[in-house]
């Protein structure tokens, strides 16, 4: 039997409630995403309604409506099988567009298994973000690793820039400075090089995003950011169209354990894959 939902705007109480469904799907999510999140984008939180209550949702992030992305998209186990999430998500798709400056470029990282599914939507594949965990352990950090709050804030956007579709300013300030992120960089001639964050999540720490101009800056911040957390699990979503990220998770014996497509709806965006070794999150981009 189908059902149609009511579609409307999410409270930030029942983004906290989305957040806890993620993690009992095992999508393992920040400690803080919620505050970053909301605080982001309030508008960009979907909520699917029947009966008077909350039983799905999904984030429509649009970056100053240069960029939008698809992600947190879930149906409460309850209500699947029941034409709803299918209503949800292309109403979604339907709202974020009209957020977004022509030419619209939305992006996600789907399961794999929905994979048909978002492409008849018409997404396109673009490569696979795969996430894999360590245990982490203490290294000797490099000199030339820094923490990035001395690094002159607008260094940092810029760099941050260079890596993903459209500025995200205030999404970038919040994430680096949220309690418990620890956020590193490498200044080479005054010059950003390389830069992490790593934030606390419902188990153990993801690092993300991982920016590096060179694999070996890459490394000396990987190690960086899993100095703070020894012992502690620590997990990578590596962009697999990128060989030396892929060689980082072999050198550091890194576990798969995850993994999502990367899909466009629009022009897909000209980025320098090679110095993405990490990506932000699947739910904000």
């Amino acid at each position: 039997m189908t059902h149609t939902p009511l579609i409307r705007q999410m409270s930030r109480p029942e983004l906290e409630v989305l957040v806890g469904w993620a993690a009992k799907e095992g999508w393992n999510p920040g400690r803080n995403d919620a505050d970053v999140f909301w605080t982001t984008d309030p508008e960009a939180f979907i909520a699917a309604e029947l009966d008077g209550k909350m039983i799905g949702g999904g984030s429509i992030v649009s970056y100053g409506g240069a960029y939008g992305f698809m992600g947190f998209f879930i149906v409460h186990p309850d209500y699947r099988s029941q034409g709803i999430g299918n209503h949800l998500w292309h109403e979604r798709l339907r709202r974020l567009v009209a957020r977004l400056n022509a030419p619209v470029t939305i992006g996600m990282d789907g399961v794999f298994d929905m994979q048909a599914w978002y492409a008849r939507g018409g997404f396109r594949f673009s490569t696979r973000d795969l996430r894999f965990e360590v245990t982490a352990r203490a290294h000797a950090v490099e000199d030339h690793v820094v923490d990035l709050s001395t690094v002159p804030f607008n260094q940092v956007d810029a760099y941050d820039q260079r890596h993903f579709p459209a500025p995200r300013s205030e999404f970038l300030n919040l994430w680096i400075s949220a309690p418990g992120h620890y956020a590193r960089g490498v200044v080479e001639r005054d010059e950003l090089v390389a830069y992490g964050v790593l934030r606390p999540c419902v188990s153990g720490s993801k690092i993300g995003p991982l920016f590096a101009n060179r694999p070996d800056l890459a490394r000396d911040v990987f190690h960086a950011l899993c100095s703070e957390v020894p012992g502690q699990p620590v997990f990578l979503d590596v962009p697999e169209n990128n060989p030396h990220a892929m060689a980082l998770t072999q050198a550091e014996d890194m576990q798969e354990v995850f993994g999502c497509a990367k899909m466009y709806y629009g022009p897909a965006p000209v980025l320098p894959d090679h110095e993405i070794f990490g990506v932000t999150t699947f739910e904000l981009g």
